[in-house]
């Protein structure tokens, strides 16, 4: 939501609350769906010599 144009913090405020309390909500994950899944992967290091 863009609030920029309103100057009162106040105002401000009670408009996101409103325009949060009337979006959707968030449908829960699935059970099948990992926690970190949209995480970018770390790839292993290779083990033994040293890189540097």
């Amino acid at each position: 939501m863009n609030t920029k144009h309103i100057k009162d913090r106040a105002e401000r405020k009670k408009a996101k609350r409103a325009a949060r309390k009337e979006a959707p909500a968030i449908a829960p994950r699935a059970a099948d769906v990992a926690r970190g899944s949209q995480k970018r992967k770390v790839k292993k290091m290779a083990k033994g010599q040293r890189k540097r």
